[in-house]
């Protein structure tokens, strides 16, 4: 744990401890975060176990309604599925999809971009105008098709299938994915690369792709986490998008964007809290990631110190 005594007294975390917006954050990100990991124990129903549903409770309002009852405190949906369960476990999928595409982005995107620049030349610049060639299409259309192809390829596939098409096709989306990242770390190891540091131990003989992983990649890691940190909200939302569309999980495990599909059906009939509160839940979380994203994009700053 000294580790964490150690951060929590470095500059990194007197900035945190000093900003209100942050703290705020943070702690609303560690609740959603915490209820989402254990919905198992937390949330007070299971909402995909069919053998605990009741049809006679399905469309129940929130609990200060008229009609609304205790054991429902938001409501329920159109399979008697309680809301408020349903937030914690739909939020666990999405954050898992959206930590796993960044994750994979960031290793696709930081492995090219390291490479590009370290090496320069004909592979620099053949690995950058495939970035180009990326960017140039619509993320979420790069999306659909990823996803859409891989339907088509596994049609009776099951959860675990089509949850890794799922975040190949957020990772592989367009620009959203791998690319920034690539380009990030590529234009930071252009600037390490002529330094001292560099110089000096290819002068005594390390391999270049020692100097890349021991030397280099550790100073330009820091815009790589700014960057990540944001691209998380963007993924979940992506995510979002995609099962509101259909092409994202499946029905039987379904995530936030899954659930405010469903409540669209039933918006204009009166029943606004099916599809309202999921909203509300992909609102926060991707709110508090992006605030904490702007702040270790701050505090990472040497100019604002």
């Amino acid at each position: 744990m000294n580790w964490l005594r150690s951060a929590w007294h470095s500059d990194v975390g007197y900035s945190f401890r000093s900003s209100p917006v942050a703290v705020a954050a943070g702690l609303v990100a560690l609740v959603c975060v915490f209820c989402a990991v254990f919905a198992n124990v937390v949330a007070p129903h299971n909402p995909f176990d069919l053998a605990t549903l009741e049809l006679g409770d399905a469309r129940l309002p929130p609990v200060w309604m008229q009609t609304g009852i205790a054991k429902y405190p938001l409501g329920t949906d159109d399979q008697g599925r309680d809301i408020l369960s349903a937030l914690m476990f739909g939020a666990r999928i999405s954050l898992i999809v959206g930590f796993a595409s960044v994750l994979l982005s960031m290793a696709i995107g930081i492995s090219l971009g390291l490479l590009a620049g370290f090496r320069g030349g004909w592979l620099d610049a053949f690995l950058m105008r495939i970035c180009d060639v990326v960017a140039s299409f619509p993320a979420i259309l790069v999306a659909l098709l990823i996803a859409g192809v891989g339907r088509a390829l596994f049609p009776n596939s099951n959860d675990s299938v089509t949850f890794v098409v799922l975040i190949l096709a957020i990772t592989f989306g367009g620009s959203s994915g791998w690319v920034q990242y690539a380009r990030t770390v590529r234009g930071s190891t252009l600037v390490e690369r002529n330094k001292e540091y560099v110089q000096a131990a290819r002068v005594t003989g390390v391999s270049q792709l020692r100097i890349m992983r021991r030397h280099v990649l550790p100073n330009v890691l820091g815009p790589v986490l700014v960057l990540a940190t944001i691209q998380v909200a963007t993924a979940i939302i992506t995510e979002a998008t995609l099962s509101f569309l259909g092409v994202g999980a499946p029905v039987t495990s379904p995530s936030l964007g899954t659930l405010i599909r469903i409540g669209n059906d039933y918006l204009f009939s009166g029943e606004w809290w099916i599809t309202l509160f999921p909203g509300l839940m992909l609102v926060t979380i991707s709110l508090s990631v992006n605030l904490l994203g702007d702040w270790l994009r701050d505090a990472l700053n040497p100019r604002l110190r």
